[in-house]
This record gives C-alpha cells, sequence and structure tokens, in this order.
C-alpha cells in the first residue's frame, strides 16, 4: 500500500529546490513553514487513506461508455467529492475566483501525491487546473464569471482538446472547424481524440478547451484558435441547461490508468436531434489560439512530469517493501536462520538505490521548475525574467526525464519483484503499464527534447543556460569544501558530470549558431538526459548538505550512476553522422 513521503517531500521543496529561503524572505507574504507542513500532512493523509485504496478497484473495473455516456469505477465520484470538498482542486488557484493562490510547488507537491496514489484519478484534475490557468491568463471577464469559480473549486471540470486523427502532434494538420454566428458565438464542427476525461459521471457539467479552424483562417499553426465548448450550456443564474452538440463516441481500450476515461469526442454532429453545431466562444484572440492553449500545456507539461515522479515513488516503495519480505537464497551480510530477504543480495540493493536515486532527482528538478514558476510570478523586471527562463529551461527536463524514469523505475519494480512482478497479482505490472503513457502525451519526450535544443539553450542570448551550471558548479565546489569524508569521490563525478554537460552545451549551440540544425536534432534526446542527470547528482549533493544523513546516498549516486554523463556527451558530439547513415536504411523507397 502506498505511503505518502510527505517528509521527503517537504525536505525537497524546503532544502533542495528552495521554498525555505523564499519562505523565511517572506517572498509568498505570510505564508509559513507551519502551513505548509500542515498541507503536506493533510495532502498525504488523503492520497494514503481516500486515493490509494480505490486503485485497484480503477485499474479492475476501468471506465465505461454506454449511450455516449461514461461511468465511472464504483466509489470514484464519492472519492472526487471528498477530494473537491478539501478544497484541494482550488489550491493554487486564483484567489479572485475562490482559489486559495497558493504557490506552485505545493500545488505539484500534493499533485504527486494524488498521482502515486492513483495515476488515473490524479490526471483528471490536472486538466481542469490547466484549463483555469488558461481562461484566467486570457479569457473574456465574461467568460471568467461564468465559468472559473467552478472551475477551480472543481465542482465542474475542464479538458484540453487538441489531437486529431491525422494530425498526432501536428497541430498544423488540425481540420476541426469553427464557424461564427450572428449572436457572437461559434459553432464548432469536428472529431478529437484521446481527450482525457472528456466524458464521465463526477461533474455536472464539463468545459472543454477546443482548438479549431475559423474559415479564413491562414495555413498552419498561425490559423488555429481556441474555443471554450461547454458540455451544457449554461444559463443566465449559472447552472447547467440544454446539451450542447458533443458527445463520448468511443473509449480507448488502454493498456494502463483505465479508470481514465480516454475518449473520442464529436462535436457538431447534431446529437439527440439538436441543431448541428456545437456551441462555443472565443478564447483570447482570432487566429491565436495556441498561445492560449500552450498556457494550459505548459502547465501540464510539468503536471506530466509529475506524474513519472509519482508513479516511479510507488514502485520503488512497493519494491522495497517486497524485497524486505521475499527470502531466496544466501547473502554475505545476512546472519540469521535459512533463506536472506532479497534486500540483502548487493544485485537487488542496487536496484532499489537506483530507483530511489532516480526518482529522487526528477522529484527535484521538477519542484525546481515549479519555483521558478513561483519566482517568476512574484517578481518583477530583470528578476522575473530570470526566473521565466528558468521555469522554460526546466520544463523540459521536468516533463521528459521524470516520465522516462517513471518507465525505468517501474520497470526496475517488476524486476525486483521476479516472476511475481509479471503478473497482476502484486501490483508491481500495474504501475508498469500506467508509467507508459506519460512519455508520449503532452508532446511526446521527443519533441520536449527538440524544444530544449531550439528553443531553450538560446535563452538569455545563450548565456542562461551557463549560468544554470554555475550554479550547480558551486554546488559540486561546497561538496569538495565540505570535507566530509561520507562524500568520497562525489565532488570529482560531479565535476566531470558537469563538465560533460558544458561541453554538449557549448557543441550544440555551436551547430546551432552555424545553422546545422540536423546535427544538433540528433543529440537532442541524450542531452536532455544529460542535463538531467548532471543536474540530478547537484540537487542530490545540496541536499546532502543540508542533511548528512543523506550523504550515501548521494554517493552512491555520483560514484555509480552519474559516469553515465560521459556517454551521453559522446552521443551528442559524435553520434550525428552515424545516426544519420543508419537512419537512411531506414526509409522505404
Amino acid at each position: 500500500m502506498y505511503l505518502a513521503p510527505v517528509e521527503d517531500i517537504a525536505f525537497t521543496l524546503k532544502h533542495v529546490a528552495g521554498l525555505k529561503p523564499a519562505l523565511d524572505d517572506g517572498t509568498f507574504g505570510d505564508l509559513g513553514e507551519d502551513l505548509v507542513d500542515a498541507v503536506l500532512s493533510e495532502a498525504g493523509r488523503f492520497a494514503t487513506e481516500e486515493v490509494a485504496p480505490l486503485y485497484k478497484i480503477g485499474d479492475e473495473h476501468g471506465a465505461v461508455l454506454k449511450d455516449a455516456a461514461v461511468t465511472m469505477p464504483p466509489g470514484w465520484k464519492e472519492l472526487y467529492r471528498r477530494w473537491i470538498d478539501g478544497g484541494w482542486n482550488a489550491l493554487s488557484g486564483p484567489e479572485g475566483y475562490g482559489g486559495q493562490a497558493l504557490p506552485t510547488m505545493l500545488g505539484v507537491a500534493a499533485l504527486e501525491m494524488w498521482n502515486s496514489a492513483a495515476m488515473a484519478f490524479g490526471i483528471g484534475p490536472t486538466l481542469t487546473m490547466g484549463a483555469v490557468e488558461a481562461l484566467d491568463k486570457h479569457a473574456s471577464e465574461e467568460l471568467k464569471a461564468k465559468y472559473l469559480a467552478k472551475l477551480v473549486s472543481g465542482e465542474w471540470m475542464g479538458t484540453m482538446n487538441l489531437t486529431e486523427p491525422q494530425a498526432g502532434s501536428d497541430l498544423a494538420a488540425l481540420r476541426t472547424r469553427a464557424e461564427p454566428a450572428r449572436d457572437g458565438t461559434y459553432r464548432i464542427f469536428g472529431q478529437k481524440i484521446f481527450i482525457t476525461y472528456g466524458e464521465h459521471d463526477l461533474t455536472d457539467n464539463i468545459v472543454h478547451l477546443v482548438l479549431a479552424r475559423l474559415p479564413d483562417a491562414p495555413a498552419g499553426t498561425r490559423g488555429i484558435s481556441l474555443f471554450l465548448v461547454p458540455k451544457f450550456l449554461v444559463g443566465a443564474d449559472g447552472s447547467p441547461g440544454a446539451r450542447n452538440d458533443v458527445f463520448c463516441s468511443g473509449l480507448e481500450h488502454k493498456l494502463g490508468i483505465h479508470a481514465s476515461p480516454t475518449c473520442t469526442m464529436i462535436y457538431g454532429d447534431g446529437f439527440q436531434g439538436a441543431k448541428p453545431g456545437a456551441i462555443g466562444w472565443l478564447i483570447g484572440e482570432e487566429n491565436k489560439g495556441l498561445a492560449c492553449m500552450f498556457t494550459m500545456m505548459n502547465n501540464a507539461r510539468l503536471a506530466v512530469g509529475m506524474q513519472g515522479v509519482a508513479v516511479a515513488e510507488a514502485a520503488t516503495q512497493k519494491a522495497i517493501a517486497y524485497a524486505n519480505e521475499r527470502r531466496q537464497g544466501k547473502a554475505a551480510d545476512y546472519a540469521g536462520a535459512g533463506m536472506a530477504p532479497i534486500v540483502h543480495h548487493p544485485d537487488v540493493q542496487r536496484n532499489l538505490l537506483t530507483m530511489k536515486a532516480l526518482t529522487q532527482i526528477a522529484r527535484a528538478i521538477s519542484y525546481s521548475c515549479a519555483h521558478a514558476i513561483d519566482l517568476a510570478r512574484v517578481s518583477s523586471g530583470d528578476q522575473a525574467a530570470h526566473w521565466r527562463d528558468r521555469a522554460n529551461l526546466l520544463t523540459p527536463l521536468a516533463k521528459a526525464f521524470s516520465t522516462d524514469i517513471g518507465v525505468e523505475v517501474a520497470s526496475l519494480g517488476v524486476q525486483v519483484h521476479g516472476g511475481m512482478g509479471f503478473i497482476e497479482e502484486t501490483g508491481a505490472a500495474a504501475l508498469y503499464r500506467d508509467a507508459r503513457i506519460a512519455p508520449i502525451y503532452e508532446g511526446t519526450n521527443g519533441i520536449q527534447a527538440i524544444d530544449l535544443v531550439t528553443r531553450k539553450l538560446p535563452l538569455g542570448g545563450g548565456e542562461h543556460v551557463h549560468g544554470f551550471i554555475a550554479e550547480l558548479a558551486a554546488v559540486a565546489s561546497a561538496v569538495r569544501t565540505s570535507n566530509l569524508e561520507g562524500f568520497g569521490h562525489t565532488a570529482d563525478a560531479l565535476d566531470r558530470g558537469l563538465d560533460d554537460l558544458t561541453q554538449a552545451t557549448c557543441f550544440l549551440q555551436r551547430l546551432s549558431a552555424d545553422g546545422r540544425t540536423g546535427e544538433a536534432l540528433a543529440g537532442a534526446t541524450p542531452y536532455l538526459r544529460l542535463v538531467s542527470l548532471a543536474a540530478g547528482g547537484a540537487y542530490l549533493a545540496r541536499g546532502a548538505l543540508a542533511d548528512h544523513g543523506r550523504v550515501a546516498f548521494c554517493r552512491f549516486f555520483a560514484e555509480n550512476l552519474l559516469g553515465e554523463t560521459s556517454a551521453l556527451k559522446e552521443r551528442v558530439v559524435d553520434g550525428a553522422a552515424s545516426l544519420a547513415a543508419a537512419g537512411r536504411t531506414l526509409i522505404s523507397a
């Protein structure tokens, strides 16, 4: 059973990602450690005692579609009601619409716990929170007044409708169309696929944010607009009224997250005899919808990164518990009678420590990204620009690295369980199944790597990333001057990893400056992992300097796992030519 790691989450927030100095400086007004600890403690209790017990029911029962209506698994509707009654959906929402306006850091920490307890549950509110941010920043005052309070509270849920069968990740190929009506609204026609929580029975209304094209829109992404399309039209009194012309025509039968309804949505097909055309309202300006949607997508990318951290944490807990119970073989350091618990075997220890290390560095990267978002919001001038750049730099790492390690750690969890991990009884396989979607949605991890190399390395004239590396190098220097014997060769390993990162960064920046983008993109994915491991090593060291009880664990990562940066640097610097040559053999004439 999952047990929310509240103490470790609080430590990472405060002493690694930077929350404690911000609290001490009064950055977030009168928010103090006592309130932070209380929020985390109660979120951990709710995740452990309320959400986690319904995980298996959701996985086995799944969401069910009948007559265009989706029924959630037994107990989930009541769970969701308790969750919004606790105020959790409003945690970081805008105060003007009933939100608590707490820092993003606290929101993502709680999000980690919901997703560890049941990823299929945690993903639903994620989209609602993203819709809140998009509407708050881009919608008209009229739309805000009608929809935001109920979305902030969670009384209504929101969705994000991008993907179409022919388009996939290429939004330039979208075909859904929007026709202006005389009353200032629009009629939406088209099909969207893979829409998370597009239909369900948790709330009495669902607010869809839909990308579509106007009749005279320019081609490509410059001609996309964003529309608000509710499942039920909202009356003057704010209550749901007539059914809109939008419905769920199918549910995907997925590898994992079975309780999360992944829907095919049909707009403007004359549902239940209605006049064809789903009624929608423009958000922001015509043909500027992609900029509005990216507000929601960037929110979602960090949230999906937290799903990777969450599944990794759950898999690690499950594996450690099993390794302490399962007895097999002899172990050199075991003095007890009979077979040793497998946790005594060095190879099992290596797997478990690798799982813990990857989980913790992904958590640190993601929380640091949230911290940068928070500081960008409360700062001004050059400081705000600095923190916006930092959030932009860390977002692809938080999304891609964290979700990659979610899969990697869940796979190691299956390995620790042995044959019992490959069957459903232990639950290790279910976590592996759930984790596999996260590297795909909200922009595949390959797209995140492209974004990192082409858009994020040039930030600040190309100097922001080097400032980030310098901050990490200062941590390595502090390890060296601490003279703590337990660190072993940690400082040397950190220096080598950061040197690999610097060389790879400069190489990619030179390629981009020379217009050799194809060669740079050949190294994008290994570069993203290289940045993440190097930064993760420094984050673990920062934690160990704050709490010397963490020194041995930091040393394990530095001396056993951080050496991968050397091979990743070689892939970045020398791999393009061989990739291109071999890649040509895959292309049909």
